[in-house]
């Protein structure tokens, strides 16, 4: 980290959604953001100061972009960056395998006259197809540096940095039809003077790009937005056609004499079994039994393995120590305090470190794997034509994937939806019965302990309560149409074993960080409304539904409150309830039910928040909540009476 507190120059990366931004941020800065191979990894800006060339810089990470004419939120936030804070150098994280898709964004770039550097990612993906780009010759017509690099391995990061600290402004600027260069002269005498990129601005006033003219409102005081938005539509009239066609078209003629001059393919054609295995697992015939597999895999790596470390780990790690302390600290405060029932270091620290972060490691590094191969993405054809009946589809498919990884990065990741009725049946679908990541090991590690068939049992309630729920707001909320676009898939490839290895230590990392504290807190919480009888009364005013609908031990209470804190803290007391036998066979699937669907976790409401507002993302989580309980009451009605029957 640089000491001295001012930055001489800011440094943005910038690319398509899956080039490689987030690896190149990390290679740069020796800083660790998640990287994986699907789209939207990136939800929010990130930034690391660091000193480059002996002068202290900031890196600033992005969410993907396909240009700087915008759809969406998210890509807003992207140009709005550019175009507020003026960076000092553009890097764009060109991904070697979609050079034409990524041409365009090189052209809006390449006219901000901002220094800029191209790296030219992912060339060992590009030869093993029997594609050579020649570089040299793409950064003569670029007119600027271009750094082959695998980000993934680091290789060109050297040559990215020597490459920074040469980088000078470059401005090469597309010939549009005269039309547009008189309305682009015309728009720009009516902006102030010293503008930065007024000539761009110009042009996607012309384009009728959906939020420039909000930049500037909220940007520029002194400019008169409404007369110069009637200047623009007067312009736009007196064009013969279409002003954004007519500027694609020359934009796309420039792409495609680029991409002729820098592209060779070999003659013979070059191994495609990536797109057979993708269209494999993807086509709902063959890709369904595949998923099962999958899911039956790591099942059986959470039942067989996490679960046997998590009791190896008690057995000798755990029970020698809480002996020690027992015959150390006299029965009491301090002793109950320490390792009680709601002890900080037997509820706490112990739940965390023995029994929750076994399982989240067997877990992730399976995830992780499946992330990086590109298996994740790919499950989104599959659920395309399900999502259609829940009123959503194109945009819509990836954030609720990306929930079964994080649900607050999901949640995130909605803004890239166009339609407010998507983006709120998305949000509600992401908080009530899709389990994140981490929920999804440890309740598979719960469900073990019952046999697979309470697994099937559990998940099949979960994805039929989505489903219901999905169907029923599309028939309830009104709103714009749902969008058709859809994210190019990542190409299967084989991961890179050591960064699937980082990516799970991190993960882990981060857990302990967060919830290892969460833990400590929640136990001393409990702990105290034991002692001042607050947890008894909340067992008797919850009764009634925690014994009578929910069919389940007063203890779930406990559960419960753990449960608005973190999901694995109450996983664990679960757990916990399961070995001391107060848990039969339907109540632990109830329990799973219940906490899965209860009350989204503190992070997924705050940007439920974000996203919606304070009032519909807690009108969300309340509907949410009432609806867990009324679908657990029914699951234990009804599998209580299959079992009497």
């Amino acid at each position: 980290m640089a000491t001295d507190s001012s930055v001489k120059k800011k440094i943005l990366i910038i690319g398509l959604p899956n080039s490689g931004k987030s690896q190149i941020f990390n290679n740069l800065t020796g800083e660790y953001s998640v990287v994986a191979n699907y789209p939207q990894t990136t939800v929010e800006i990130r930034r690391s100061r660091r000193e480059l060339a002996g002068e202290p810089c900031e890196i600033i990470d992005t969410p993907g972009i396909q240009g700087l004419y915008t759809q969406s939120r998210d890509e807003v936030t992207v140009r709005d960056l550019i175009f507020s804070e003026k960076p000092h150098l553009i890097i764009q994280c060109l991904d070697a395998n979609r050079l034409k898709q990524a041409l365009p964004l090189t052209a809006d770039l390449l006219e901000l006259g901002i220094p800029f550097i191209v790296a030219l990612n992912g060339i060992d993906g590009t030869s093993r197809a029997g594609i050579w780009i020649d570089s040299r010759r793409l950064s003569r017509l670029l007119r600027v540096q271009v750094v082959e690099t695998i980000a993934q391995n680091g290789k060109g990061t050297a040559e990215l940095l020597e490459a920074i600290d040469k980088a000078r402004p470059v401005s090469l600027r597309a010939p549009y039809p005269a039309g547009v260069e008189e309305g682009i002269s015309c728009i720009r005498s009516m902006l102030p003077d010293g503008l930065s990129f007024d000539r761009k601005i110009a042009l996607l006033l012309l384009m009728k790009d959906p939020f420039i003219a909000q930049y500037l409102e909220k940007t520029y005081s002194d400019i008169d937005v409404a007369s110069l938005m009637n200047k623009v539509e007067s312009i736009q009239r007196g064009f013969m056609g279409n002003i954004s066609m007519a500027v694609s078209r020359k934009q796309s003629r420039w792409v495609d004499g680029i991409a002729r001059d820098v592209v060779q393919k070999q003659i013979v054609a070059h191994n495609d079994l990536p797109q057979k295995v993708a269209c494999f697992i993807s086509q709902p015939l063959t890709g369904i039994p595949v998923l099962l597999m999958v899911v039956y895999a790591m099942f059986f790596l959470i039942v067989n393995v996490a679960n046997e470390i998590t009791e190896l780990m008690d057995a000798f790690l755990w029970q020698p120590v809480e002996h020690w302390i027992g015959g150390m600290v006299p029965a009491g405060f301090i002793h109950d305090l320490l390792i009680g029932e709601y002890g900080v270091l037997s509820l706490g620290v112990a739940n965390a470190l023995l029994t929750v972060l076994p399982i989240l490691s067997v877990f992730y590094l399976f995830f992780n794997l499946l992330e990086d191969v590109g298996y994740i993405a790919n499950l989104s054809i599959m659920t395309k034509r399900l999502l259609e009946k829940f009123g959503l589809s194109g945009n819509a498919i990836m954030p609720l994937v990306l929930g079964f990884g994080c649900k607050t990065m999901a949640t995130l990741t909605t803004r890239s939806l166009a339609s407010k009725k998507e983006r709120c049946i998305a949000i509600y679908l992401i908080a009530f019965a899709i389990p994140c990541a981490a929920q999804t090991g440890i309740n598979m590690s719960i469900l073990g302990r019952m046999g697979l068939m309470a697994f099937i049992i559990t998940f099949a309630v979960l994805i039929m309560a989505e489903v219901i729920a999905g169907v029923a707001l599309n028939k309830i909320l009104r709103g714009d149409p749902k969008s058709d676009f859809i994210h190019e898939l990542p190409a299967i490839q084989l991961p890179s074993m050591k960064g699937t290895f980082k990516k799970t230590y991190y993960r882990l990392v981060w857990f302990l960080k967060e919830a290892l504290p969460v833990f400590v807190y929640a136990s001393l919480l409990l702990f105290l409304f034991d002692r001042l009888g607050i947890l008894n009364e909340l067992r008797l005013l919850l009764k009634p539904v925690i014994e009578k609908v929910l069919g389940l031990p007063l203890a779930m209470v406990d559960a419960m409150i753990l449960c608005m804190v973190r999901r694995e803290a109450a996983a664990g007391m679960i757990i916990n309830l399961i070995k001391s036998g107060h848990l039969t066979y339907v109540q632990c699937i109830v329990a799973v039910i219940v906490t899965t669907m209860f009350v989204p976790c503190f992070a997924n409401t705050m940007s439920m928040i974000r996203e919606l507002g304070g009032k519909k993302a807690l009108m969300m989580v309340g509907a949410i909540n009432m609806s867990s309980f009324a679908i657990g009451g029914i699951l234990n009605w009804t599998l209580m009476a299959l079992i009497k029957i």
